[in-house]
């Protein structure tokens, strides 16, 4: 199928490239290989950056994206859902305007001042936040999704599990290699901005972002939807997500009400996930399975290194469907436990 699609595909939009633990971005050729024949509509129920949901979308599927946290569902809405809107010269005003807005004063600072960011860069994206409220929804999440990249760029390794990243924009090596380190966020967002509105296109198809847990939003569009892609957390080999990404689920949803813990001020208590802790995820599996029996086709990535393994899968799996195994090697370590060097990406083809 993968052939056929391609000679109508959009591949001349380009996904800008993601920088999250884990991310399908540079599997996609691979796991396009053994896209089944005849399908016209997916729902990626992790989908994470969506960069693999971008990838359906290109090969024109109908394309159904989901994510439990807010701020990939925001990806969604502006790159999937989203076909015509792009962030214009006067949306920018806006959203660079002065703070005016009480309900949005002190929370980047009171959290994440010393930690991440200055005092100076804190109030920007206090003001930022509030004047995003000034924006429609399919901006507003646009601008949500550009600050979030802009905020990974900012801080040393992309994340924000940890409390280095003061101390290494100091540090004249690391800037060196790293210039977005010492860089204002208002500029970085500015350099952006022409990529993702470039990558906006629409493919002429009924695309939809959901901000749901995946047995659900399966159980919601089991008969509707032709395949059914799954790139669930690997349990036990890759980071927590939540974990690694707060600060952008915080901006996102700018909480009032939560409890903010440990060193880098972390959420709590955190989203219930149900795929990341080994006392669930059997039983989530067998539950997730059971709502997608009906679904023609199912795509799986996972990971030799995770919880469950790979034969314990597929016996779930086998209760259901037929399954072919793909694997493909590491060559070089790209973050996250699971993908070192030496571990292998698996893909489960279930027809």
């Amino acid at each position: 199928m993968f052939n056929n699609l391609i000679m109508n595909s959009n591949f001349y939009y380009k996904f800008p490239k993601p920088q999250y633990l884990g991310a399908k971005y540079n599997h996609l050729d691979w796991i396009g290989r053994y896209l089944p024949n005849n399908i016209y509509s997916v729902l990626d129920a992790f989908s994470g950056s969506q960069s693999v949901s971008y990838f359906f979308k290109q090969l024109n599927l109908e394309v159904h994206t989901n994510d439990f946290l807010k701020f990939n569902y925001c990806i969604g809405k502006s790159l999937i859902e989203n076909g015509n809107e792009k962030l214009l010269q006067d949306d920018i005003k806006i959203l660079f305007s002065e703070n005016n807005n009480p309900e949005y004063y002190n929370l980047m600072g009171n959290l994440f001042k010393d930690i991440f960011f200055s005092k100076e860069e804190c109030l920007f994206l206090d003001a930022f936040r509030s004047n995003i409220e000034f924006l429609d929804k399919i901006k507003q999440s646009i601008a949500l999704t550009i600050m979030n990249r802009a905020l990974t760029r900012k801080v040393t390794m992309g994340h924000f599990a940890h409390t280095k990243s003061i101390e290494y924009a100091l540090n004249k090596d690391r800037v060196k290699r790293n210039r977005s380190l010492i860089r204002p966020i208002k500029d970085i967002f500015c350099d952006l901005i022409t990529g993702y509105n470039n990558c906006i296109f629409d493919n002429k198809k009924k695309n939809k972002s959901y901000c749901e847990d995946a047995i659900s939003i399966t159980s919601k569009l089991k008969n509707k939807v032709d395949l059914l892609y799954l790139d669930p957390p690997y349990c036990g080999s890759h980071a927590d997500y939540q974990s690694f990404y707060h600060l952008l689920e915080t901006f996102t949803q700018y909480w009032k009400d939560k409890q903010f813990v440990n060193s880098v001020n972390r959420y709590s208590p955190k989203y219930y996930s149900g795929f990341d802790q080994r006392k669930d995820i059997i039983k989530n599996f067998e539950e997730l399975f059971s709502q997608a029996r009906n679904i023609p086709f199912w795509l799986i990535s996972y990971n030799d290194r995770s919880y469950p393994s790979k034969s314990e899968l597929l016996s779930l799996i086998k209760l259901y469907k037929n399954v072919e195994i793909k694997e493909k090697e590491y060559r070089n370590s790209v973050g996250g436990k699971g993908s070192v060097k030496g571990s292998r990406e698996i893909l489960f083809f279930c027809f």
